[in-house]
This record gives structure tokens, C-alpha cells and sequence, in this order.
């Protein structure tokens, strides 16, 4: 009988915002959406807290400083794929951060083509595709709890 318990792989999202801005990196040299903008973002490592991970990650791609305090909450994505492998899905643990210190900019130019602020109402493309589904909801002010993504159909919602 197949295993039909999954692994999941968390990650951790940070959307700093300006006003009605967000900060995005374009991304090269990762294997993964590399030409797309993404936000500040990476796996939760061992013995860390996803809240742990997102400030990680905004001092080592952007160079700034937040707090756990900082963070707002603001969805879980939950990607996965139907008849796909059951051994590994994702979850991704999306926060906002209005303060910070420091000047945000690429610390990671081996990863890191470009990094700049995009209003919510133009942002650039190509976005990776669920951090857009995320963008798009927080542009309308209707972000859900929780968002359910198909990896194998990135166009069905739940």
C-alpha cells in the first residue's frame, strides 16, 4: 500500500510594504522562476520558526532589519498537486512588515538580478505565480486565512 501521508515543506514570504508599495526581487541563477519577481522569501530551516525565517530572509536578501514583532500575518498557501507524487507539498507562510531598519536593497547578486518598489495596482511581470495570487488579494483588501493553490493547475483556487 502507498503511503498516502504527505510532507510538507514550509517557507516563509515577506511583503514589505511602502503605502500602497511592495518591494520585489527579480530572480537569477536559483533554478526556480528564475526571470520572475518574487518576494523576500525562503525555506524555514531546521530549528527555526517560520516568524524566524521570514526576518532571516529580510536581512539576507534585502538587508534590513525586522523584528517578529513587525510581522503581520496575512495568508498560508497551501500548494499541492492532484495524482502528483504525495511525498512533498508545500506551505507558505506569507507576512506583511510596514517597519524595518536599514535601506532595502540586493545582498544576494548571485541570486538577485534587480529589486524595487511596484505599487499593488502595477506591478511588474512575470510574478511568481502564487505570490501573485497573494498580491492580487492584498491589492483588493480581500486577502483569505488560508489559500489552497494546484500546482498541476496554478488557475484553481480553493
Amino acid at each position: 500500500m502507498l503511503e498516502s501521508r504527505t510532507r510538507l515543506v514550509a517557507a516563509a514570504y515577506l511583503v514589505l510594504r511602502r503605502g500602497d508599495e511592495v518591494l520585489l526581487q527579480l530572480r537569477q541563477g536559483t533554478g526556480y522562476r528564475d526571470g520572475h519577481w518574487a518576494l523576500l522569501a525562503g525555506h524555514v530551516e531546521r530549528d527555526e520558526s517560520v516568524l524566524d525565517a521570514a526576518v532571516r530572509e529580510a536581512a539576507e536578501e534585502a538587508g534590513v532589519t525586522v523584528t517578529v514583532e513587525d510581522l503581520e500575518p496575512l495568508t498560508t498557501v497551501h500548494r499541492f498537486e492532484v495524482d502528483g507524487p504525495p511525498i512533498e507539498q508545500r506551505v507558505d507562510f506569507f507576512f506583511a512588515a510596514h517597519t524595518w531598519s536599514g535601506e532595502p536593497g540586493v545582498r544576494e547578486p548571485h541570486r538577485t538580478a534587480d529589486m524595487r518598489w511596484f505599487s499593488l495596482d502595477e506591478l511588474p511581470e512575470p510574478v511568481v505565480p502564487h505570490e501573485l495570487e497573494v498580491l492580487r488579494a492584498l491589492a483588493t483588501g480581500k486577502v483569505p486565512a488560508v489559500l489552497a493553490i494546484r500546482m498541476d493547475d496554478p488557475e484553481e483556487h480553493y
